[in-house]
């Protein structure tokens, strides 16, 4: 697309607003995370365990990943407006059931169901993937996942305030009256953007060879799954480092734990701003190279002695600034392997990404224990940068190897 693009907003005939863009995926990560501090509160409503209470993490996770796999077959089937507006009427209802759960059991199913969420963080990218070319691509998903960057940074501050001024109900009205409110945007907002659809499954199954025997994808995949996976990793033992070897309160874990998200919305707007300019290979290298470097600067002055919170967390920032980089681009990367696949590369790239990230986040939690200090952790997350910048150079000289013949 080379001539400017009229956006109007709310004005369906026009592409869809930055803000509807970014409001489809920052809502996935906004119920996500909004209601962890009520998970006591939510433990004393019900009588139960708390553990029990706490699955309504991972069990989201895992039909977050699940999900993404069928969404974008299915989009790329039907069309992402259909299957977006369908996506966030169950959301809603299965909020509403939260809402209403009369035991902890029935709360769970209701979570679950809230997963269909994710449908808006998939197709966000795939709605961008349909309407621009490749690099201007990689720019806009880089602003989209700069803005929804912002949301886990605030929501546990939402959800907390929430839980003691209304109750934890509160922070499932919010996402109620959000869900709406995002059904309306989408409606008035979002036209139809995947105008090559399949006209059966079958056809469409009969493409699939084309983008999952594609060296190019899975290069751009494996990118963004271990470039992601060392933040994972991050997630599941950066609180134990932070509490037992540091000695850190909550406050201070607190503080210090956001330096990731940081750099990741720093690389964002680099990616956003410099992508179309230098080419989305590149961007990614160097993202790899940046988390990389931080990792092993920080493992290096671990096992030298220089042992300090802030040095341990302050080198984080160049995960989430590599991550920011590598992410946006490898996933418009991905997505442009097969264009009229965008969906279906879209929902798998963001599969590999959860559920290798998730591997990798109980491993760290795993190999963590009295005695070791925060160097398990660092050699996972120092390994995982190594492993994704080793799949965008595999990228890079395959595709010069093709230029060449």
């Amino acid at each position: 697309m080379t001539a400017p693009v009229t956006v109007r907003f709310l004005d369906r005939t026009t592409p869809p607003h930055i803000a509807t863009l970014i409001l489809m995926a920052g809502l996935s990560a906004l119920s996500l995370n909004i209601f962890m501090p009520s998970l006591p509160a939510m433990a004393a409503y019900f009588s139960a365990d708390y553990r029990l209470v706490q699955l309504s993490v991972p069990i989201y996770l895992a039909v977050n990943a699940a999900l993404q796999i069928l969404i974008g077959p299915i989009s790329d089937r039907f069309g992402r407006r259909p299957v977006l507006l369908s996506s966030v009427a169950v959301f809603c209802a299965a909020t509403l059931g939260c809402l209403l759960a009369p035991t902890i059991e029935i709360f769970l199913v209701f979570r679950m169901i809230q997963g269909v969420i994710v449908t808006g963080m998939v197709l966000s990218r795939a709605v961008v993937r349909d309407l621009f070319p490749q690099e201007q691509a990689a720019s806009m998903i880089g602003y989209v996942t700069m803005g929804m960057a912002v949301v886990p940074m605030i929501g546990p501050a939402v959800g907390g305030f929430l839980d003691e001024t209304l109750g934890w109900q509160s922070s499932f009205a919010l996402l109620l009256v959000l869900g709406i409110a995002l059904f309306v945007l989408i409606r008035q907002d979002l036209g139809e953007t995947a105008l090559n659809r399949s006209t059966s499954f079958a056809a469409q199954v009969r493409q699939y060879p084309e983008l999952l025997t594609s060296r190019r994808f899975w290069g751009y995949c494996l990118t963004a799954a271990f470039s992601a996976g060392a933040f994972f990793a991050y997630l599941g033992g950066a609180p134990y480092v932070g509490t037992e070897v540091f000695g850190l309160s909550s406050s201070e874990l607190g503080l210090l734990f956001g330096a990731p998200a940081v750099g990741y919305m720093i690389g964002n707007g680099i990616s956003g701003a410099c992508s179309a300019r230098f080419g989305i290979n590149s961007m990614i290298l160097w993202g790899a190279v940046l988390a990389a470097t931080g990792t092993g600067i920080s493992l290096g002055l671990h096992l030298l002695g220089f042992r300090t919170a802030v040095g341990f967390f302050g080198f984080m920032t160049f995960v989430g600034f590599g991550n920011g980089m590598v992410l946006p681009n490898a996933t418009a990367g991905m997505l442009s392997v097969r264009p009229h696949l965008a969906g279906t590369a879209s929902g798998l790239g963001g599969a590999m990404m959860i559920g290798g990230g998730a591997a990798l986040s109980a491993l760290s939690g795993a190999v963590l224990s009295p005695g070791t200090g925060a160097a398990p952790l660092l050699w996972i997350m120092f390994l995982s940068s190594l492993l994704g910048a080793a799949a965008i150079a595999y990228v890079i000289r395959r595709e010069a190897g093709i230029r060449r013949t």
